[in-house]
């Protein structure tokens, strides 16, 4: 993506089934799950690069012996520096006395990181938040085994401020108004109440208290736990947690926005953000990896018992399509699909684009990850010259020449690796002047690849600011003298912000958004701009369920097609000499593409929660009255 987008985070939890003896038998090491976690963060590393944190718990400890352990990073490569100190604990401990080498149970005792039961976390560093207090898992301690809870999460909640008032109404006192804190309070606080009810049971049955406390980690129920604790929350997430006395749980909101999957068999479970992680990390078919349910949550309690609890009432399915375009890993089976079926759809709108004129138009892609959707274009645009050339031979008969058969076949997709990305160049200069110079180099051309006469035509995941196509890539690719230059978005417009994860979170912002507001400038229609300020002021105070998205109204008096163009003229330098048609991909053909992932709610406006509605009012507030700042 030509654009710059960052997402919330990716999870990888690991329980171990059997004891730690058994992997090193078997695998040849104690620490089995520590190296497939280490490989499972940097399989999931294009979901976050701005901090990674792990946590580990052991099992069946002894009073006074640490069962737990947490390392984070916030450094410029946070997956290797977590490991890195993971990887001198254990070699340092064994250098120091060699004996601990092949004393399995020794590891266990005085070793920290190894354990049964592992979490890990990798995340960007959204609205500039990129501090080590800012990075999962969280930790919250206490003397009771059983409530000690480490938290990692792919989230955001849009009513924060709701969820941390109910905390303060039963008598907490957080520390501060994140929602990773507050959604971690939240659980422990009914986990404190369901270990003390429990306490008092066992009590009345007769056990002192040290009996009492295997018997509370065997009968503590952790999806009642989590369905008292997640009953006001809305949002997109993926919730994983660890309890000190060995369960674990991973939680699904109830319309799949965020993703999650899941693998076990009987040494292992593991869940993950994302499906070909576990595949390729733990060599299984493609068909042993399931997807959690929404609104579900996969439980592992401390005797290794699995099971699967509907915690939220599953509501309509409005899994991420984001996540399908651009932000999980390509090589998942159906995504790659998906992604060249997005290529393949948009094509009959780049035909028409360069006139029905294949021999004069040469295909390319921005780098890298537009790659895929090249791939369903170009073999499109193949199919297309296919059923021409039959057409073409058929209608010349039996009597046609060598000459013009090969005239004929001969007619194939131009297709250039025309945009190169210099990964090393860093836009160090804070200058407006000097960056947009530095800016205007982050790609390269292949001089030579295009001709005065031809169209050339280059596709992107998505274009959403729009900003280093013009700064650059535009005018790059101008240098290349093109009669006329397609840039092609394999999604459609992004006209609403994001509320569930991924950092796109200001109207002002989008190029759709800029467009819609030029055009209402242009044809005198202005006032509308202050219609949908005032309705949106009215509902500020409105209960979630009763917002409307407003927002809309300044997109409906124009087709996307119009929007479009527009957007080509804003994003033309005023100095490039080819002419810039810029083409979106439909909603419906999105939907064709990705019929599993519909949630579509930054093209459309349809939120699959009833905060998304405030959301999108309150940004369309804040740009009216000129507040720099996030909706949620």
């Amino acid at each position: 993506m030509s654009d710059a987008i960052k997402h919330e985070c990716g999870i990888s939890l690991i329980r171990l089934l059997k004891p730690l003896e058994y992997y090193k038998e078997k695998y040849g090491s104690a620490f089995y799950g520590v190296n497939k976690m280490y490989l499972m963060m940097e399989k999931q590393h294009n979901r976050g690069q701005d901090g990674a944190g792990f946590a580990s718990i052991k099992l069946d400890m002894n009073p006074g012996e640490r069962y737990m352990s947490r390392v984070r990073s916030s450094q410029q490569q946070p997956i290797q520096d977590i490991f890195k100190q993971i990887n001198d604990r254990i070699n340092t401990a064994i250098i120091e006395d060699p004996d601990l080498k092949n004393d399995v149970a020794r590891q266990k005792k005085e070793i920290p990181y190894i354990g049964e039961l592992l979490l890990g976390h990798v995340r960007y560093g959204t609205f500039g938040k990129n501090s080590i207090e800012s990075v999962h898992p969280f930790l919250r301690q206490n003397n009771w085994m059983h409530r000690n809870l480490i938290v990692a999460g792919n989230f955001n909640m849009t009513n924060v401020d709701e969820l941390f008032g109910n905390l303060i109404a039963l008598g907490q006192h957080p520390k501060e108004m994140a929602d990773t804190i507050t959604v971690m309070e939240k659980i422990g606080h009914f986990l404190d109440d369901a270990v003390a009810k429990l306490y008092k049971q066992i009590k009345k049955e007769g056990f002192n208290k040290r009996e009492a406390s295997p018997l509370i980690a065997e009968r503590l129920n952790v999806a009642k736990v989590l369905r008292k604790a997640a009953k006001n929350w809305d949002g997109g997430y993926a919730m994983g947690g660890l309890l000190g006395h060995g369960d674990a749980f991973l939680l699904r909101d109830p319309a799949g926005i965020r993703p999650s999957y899941y693998y076990k068999d009987d040494e292992i479970v593991v869940v993950a953000s994302e499906r070909p992680v576990i595949q390729t990390v733990f060599n299984v078919r493609y068909d042993d990896i399931k997807e959690l349910d929404p609104g579900n949550a996969i439980v592992i309690k401390k005797n290794g018992k699995v099971s699967f609890e509907e915690i939220l009432q599953p509501t309509e399915r409005k899994a991420c399509s984001f996540e399908r375009i651009y932000f999980s890993r390509g090589s998942d089976k159906e995504i790659y699909q998906e992604r060249k079926m997005l290529g393949k759809l948009v094509f009959p709108e780049i035909l028409k684009a360069i006139d029905d004129d294949l021999s004069h138009s040469v295909f390319s892609y921005i780098p890298n990850t537009a790659e895929t959707s090249f791939l369903g274009m170009v073999r499109e645009a193949q199919n297309y010259l296919n059923n021409k050339k039959e057409a073409q031979i058929l209608a010349l008969g039996p009597n046609i020449t060598k000459e013009e058969l090969h005239k004929i076949l001969d007619v194939r997709p131009r297709i250039e690796k025309v945009a190169i990305k210099d990964a090393k160049l860093r836009t160090f200069i804070t200058q407006d002047s000097s960056r947009d110079d530095l800016v205007a180099h982050v790609y390269d051309i292949s001089y030579g690849s295009v001709n005065p006469e031809d169209n050339l035509v280059i596709i992107d995941d998505s274009i959403v600011r729009g900003t280093t196509l013009k700064r650059s890539i535009l005018r790059m690719l101008d240098r290349l003298n093109p009669k006329k230059i397609i840039v092609v978005s394999s999604a459609p417009q992004i006209r609403y912000p994001d509320c569930y994860g991924i950092d796109m979170a200001k109207l002002e912002d989008f190029v759709a958004f800029k467009a819609a507001l030029a055009l209402h400038k242009e044809n005198d229609t202005e006032y509308h701009i202050k219609d949908i300020y005032e309705k949106c002021l009215r509902q500020v105070n409105s209960k979630d369920t009763d917002v409307v998205n407003y927002v809309k109204e300044l997109y409906e008096p124009f087709s996307p097609e119009t929007i479009s163009k527009k957007i080509g003229e804003l994003l033309s330098p005023k100095d490039i000499g080819a002419k810039v048609e810029i083409i979106y991909q439909t909603i419906e053909n999105l939907h064709k593409a990705c019929p599993k992932n519909l949630g579509d709610w930054y093209f459309t406006g349809d939120y699959p929660t009833p905060g998304g509605n405030r959301v999108v009012n309150r940004a369309f507030i804040n740009f009216y009255e000129g507040k720099n700042e996030r909706a949620y």
